[in-house]
């Protein structure tokens, strides 16, 4: 019997390596001598370097930045040196895990550090990059991270056919307008309704302005993801001429997902919490799809289940949550020995 496990991250609780390895074990238990193959998989944010890492042979590079209010910090990212390829996420630098909970204003947060850690790869010679930009704690439309790059001379010049950029987004958002990324993020970045507002003219102004410019068209600002990150996804679409790619489907197909579903018997995928948004583009929508073109069963558990009956209409043969029936507080089920426990019982139950 062969066992894919292609799991994101259980967030506040368990990473994504650690959820499989917890269901691993439910695996093995209940199946000694099954073949289980662990994917631990991001759609773009916190852990897409990390993922990439576990299945190719990427070097570690350290430099200096800027985090989101100025402050010198350390950003790592990691490159291949084989494929002149370098791995990055913009929440090393520009994260909103970066600052706290009181700081959080993104009138001021600044995305100069995602300049400064791409500078740092293309005068290490890189000529391909894959950014992830999930989990920003910004909404300046990448400003900050033009504004670092010119500073580096002809660096800009280089975007022009010498590097290509693909974006690793799972967002859909437009720069501005009330599904934009002012109105739709704002808020959990720290932004209060004024703020908000005041945002969303911002990303108008700056659209104009690339507009007038010539390096944009009014289409650009409308493009989905142009939104994502605090508008981010629109500078790097229109000045550094990035692909902006569903951040799963980046994932698979780099590390050959689908070479890996031949044989398979059963796939079982996860995340923290599970509903409508899962179908828009997260992990297990992406394994659901991939698995589905070729007739292998995908179970979904996650720490929380909503909307099942739209998740099994979807196409996964259950949706099971990890905590059903147990009675502990949340603060106890989100321990992260836990969680690991209860994936492994779950994984073990369901077989």
């Amino acid at each position: 019997m062969k066992v894919i496990l292609a799991f994101d991250s259980f967030k506040g609780s368990v990473s994504a390596l650690q959820a499989c390895q917890a269901a691993c074990e439910g695996v093995l238990q209940r199946y000694p001598r099954a073949e289980v193959v662990s994917m631990p998989l991001s759609d773009g944010g916190e852990g897409l370097v990390q993922c990439f890492s576990q299945f190719m042979p990427l070097e570690d590079v350290v430099t200096k930045v800027h985090d989101p209010l100025m402050r010198p910090i350390e950003a790592v990212y990691a490159v291949s040196p084989q494929t002149k390829t370098a791995y990055m996420e913009m929440a090393s630098a520009s994260g909103l895990t970066l600052i706290s909970e009181a700081e959080r204003n993104p009138l001021l947060t600044t995305t100069y550090g995602v300049g400064e850690m791409i500078a740092n790869a293309l005068t290490r010679g890189c000529e391909h990059l894959v950014i992830g930009i999930g989990g920003s704690a910004t909404c300046d439309g990448g400003r900050g991270m033009l504004e670092a790059m010119e500073k580096v001379p002809d660096l800009m010049n280089r975007f022009a056919g010498e590097v290509d950029v693909t974006v690793v987004c799972d967002v859909s958002n437009p720069l501005y307008g009330r599904n934009g990324a002012a109105y739709v993020f704002g808020p959990q970045k720290g932004a209060d309704e004024a703020q908000v507002e005041i945002l969303d003219m911002r990303l108008r102004q700056w659209a104009e302005t690339s507009e007038r410019r010539g390096v944009a068209t009014p289409e650009d600002a409308l493009a989905p993801g142009a939104g994502a990150a605090g508008g981010l996804g629109y500078a790097l679409r229109t000045y550094l001429r990035a692909r902006l790619r569903s951040g799963i489907d980046v994932v698979l197909d780099t590390l050959n997902f689908d070479c890996r579903l031949q044989g398979a018997d059963l796939v079982i995928t996860g995340e923290g919490k599970s509903d409508r948004q899962t179908l828009m583009g997260k992990v297990p929508f992406g394994v659901l799809k991939r698995a589905r073109n070729v007739r292998v069963p995908v179970v979904l558990i996650s720490g929380a289940i909503e909307d099942k009956e739209a998740l099994l209409t979807a196409g996964f043969k259950d949706a099971v949550s990890i905590n059903e029936g147990d009675l502990r507080p949340l603060s106890e089920l989100l321990k992260p020995e836990t969680a690991r426990e209860n994936i492994r019982k779950t994984i073990f139950r369901i077989l």
